[in-house]
């Protein structure tokens, strides 16, 4: 693997495809009065774009509106849908433009209504309202279909411009249209959208000695706080902890190892990632500073649970570490990397898959939790966790 620096859940926004090599040549020159055109790609395939070429001078010189013949918007049109036809909602090319608005998401500059989105069957769909955020707070729950953003239809939309039309200034409201599977006709839902500011791992001591921690995103930070909260563990003896990924749609991949690391014992396999090349195949290990080692644990998983989360669940629960409880996770099983490109576009794309410890492959599959605990329909209204109860119930009874 180039770096473990990489992606593994969608959210923020998409990806790209294998055209990295061909930038320059699509950006440096159009072809006068050729009708084929012969390059070399990167997988040293001869590669005919006669026909894109063709194309474009059918354009160039007969469309009606010449003005609207805009070179750049031509170029990254046709390399956007060389990525999309692909069929990966986690492949997908970015403008310069669009790959600022990414770069700014990765450094937590967001304001919009916190929800991690993704493409399921052609549909936007929600992954995962964030904690705490305008989205929760409104009821978005996952596997909710958002079918208008306002008064434009998604389907018409990129998901980048989805994404853009649905993020905004912190204060301004936006209306999306929901269809949710439970309920038979479609609803509108106004949320005034916010600073998304969240914090990476939250801690609280419970009843009978039991600690909750609360990790709500796989950060560049999150590794250290949960060490840390780990480590303030030590001296008060729990009597077991409690891990909640609850509606948490990952992050980094490296974190996610990093976390297992104060979880299991060290040099135990945390992932395995499968790269197109077969020799490129590698599993990561623990690396050590493990703690609390003796402590019974459970983990918390739901349908909102995805990439990181499900890369730490899958783990704890090959290596019988603890006990993984709630309902089905997400199922997102593969890793994106960024490659950014001369002109400041970017691709995003999809370079792997990964198994757990166990060889299992958990792409639009999820995992299975060890009890499945559901949710029942009035435990919101009642502000009952009913989850949470139940993964306090069994530490008790341990």
């Amino acid at each position: 693997m180039k770096s473990l620096r990489n992606f593994i859940i969608g959210l923020l926004l998409i990806a790209g495809g294998g055209v990295i090599g061909w930038q320059a040549t699509l950006q440096g020159w159009i072809p006068d009065g050729t009708s084929t055109v012969i390059v070399e790609s990167p997988s040293e395939k001869n590669v005919d774009l006669g026909l894109m070429w063709a194309v474009w001078k059918i354009l160039d010189t007969d469309y009606l509106k010449e003005e609207a013949l805009d070179t750049d918007a031509m170029i990254y049109g046709a390399v956007r849908g060389l990525v999309d036809s692909l069929d990966d909602p986690y492949t997908v090319f970015m403008d310069p433009d669009e790959t600022e608005q990414f770069s700014q998401s990765l450094e937590g500059q967001l304001e919009g209504i916190g929800a991690e989105l993704t493409i399921e069957d052609g549909v936007l769909q929600i992954v995962t309202p964030l904690k705490n955020s305008p989205a929760e707070k409104a009821g978005l729950i996952p596997g909710d279909i958002i079918y208008k953003i306002g008064d434009e239809y998604a389907m018409d939309m990129s998901f980048f411009e989805a994404i853009m039309n649905i993020r905004g200034e912190s204060g301004t409201p936006v209306t999306l249209s929901i269809i949710r599977e439970s309920l038979e006709e479609p609803f509108d839902v106004t949320i005034i959208r916010a600073e998304i500011d969240i914090d990476s791992v939250t801690k609280e001591v419970l009843d009978d000695g039991i600690v909750y921690l609360s990790v709500n995103q796989f950060s560049d930070t999150t590794s250290d706080e949960f060490g840390n909260a780990l480590s303030d563990l030590i001296l008060e003896e729990p009597a077991g902890l409690i891990v909640d990924l609850r509606y948490n749609g990952g992050g980094y991949l490296d974190i996610a190892v990093e976390m297992l690391s104060y979880l299991l014992e060290t040099g135990l396999p945390a992932v395995s990632i499968h790269e197109r090349a077969v020799n490129n195949n590698e599993v990561l290990m623990t690396n050590g500073g493990p703690k609390l080692l003796d402590v019974p644990l459970v983990v918390l998983v739901n349908e909102g649970s995805a990439s990181a989360s499900e890369i730490v669940a899958g783990a704890i629960q090959d290596h019988e570490r603890g006990i993984v409880m709630g309902v089905q996770s997400f199922g997102k099983g593969t890793v994106q990397e960024v490659e950014f490109l001369e002109d400041g576009s970017s691709i995003r794309l999809t370079i792997a898959e990964w198994h757990t410890p166990d060889g299992r492959a958990i792409q639009s599959v999820g995992l299975t939790p060890d009890i499945i605990v559901e949710v029942y329909e009035d435990d919101a209204e009642n502000e009952y966790d009913r989850q949470l109860e139940e993964a306090k119930r069994y530490l008790e009874e341990l």
